[in-house]
């Protein structure tokens, strides 16, 4: 059985066909939603000469988004080591007792 599909997804004006996954569409398809609200957003609040400029500061604006999660997860994991090392140490403690 074959678990690609063919889609069109529209990006800034222009449409783009795609043979994805089939796990992947809702992905892709809200991923498409998010740029698409994006340029629009940009192209509100500032002047904006073509659609490269606006689709330059939408992938900027992704790719710092995903670099500040990628330090959020970071110090959550940092944490996380943390809690549970002392979480180890307080049971080997009870347990040599």
């Amino acid at each position: 059985m074959n678990d690609k599909l063919k889609i069109k997804l529209s990006i800034a004006d222009r449409v783009y066909p795609l043979t994805v996954d089939m796990s992947q569409e809702e992905g892709l398809r809200s991923a498409a939603k998010k740029i698409d609200a994006m340029i629009k957003q940009f192209e509100e609040n500032y002047a904006v000469r073509d659609k490269q400029d606006v689709l330059a500061m939408c992938a900027l604006q992704f790719a710092s988004q995903l670099e500040q999660q990628k330090s959020v997860d970071t110090v959550v994991d940092t944490e996380s080591i943390d809690r549970l090392a002392r979480l180890n140490n307080a049971l080997e403690t009870y347990l040599n007792r």
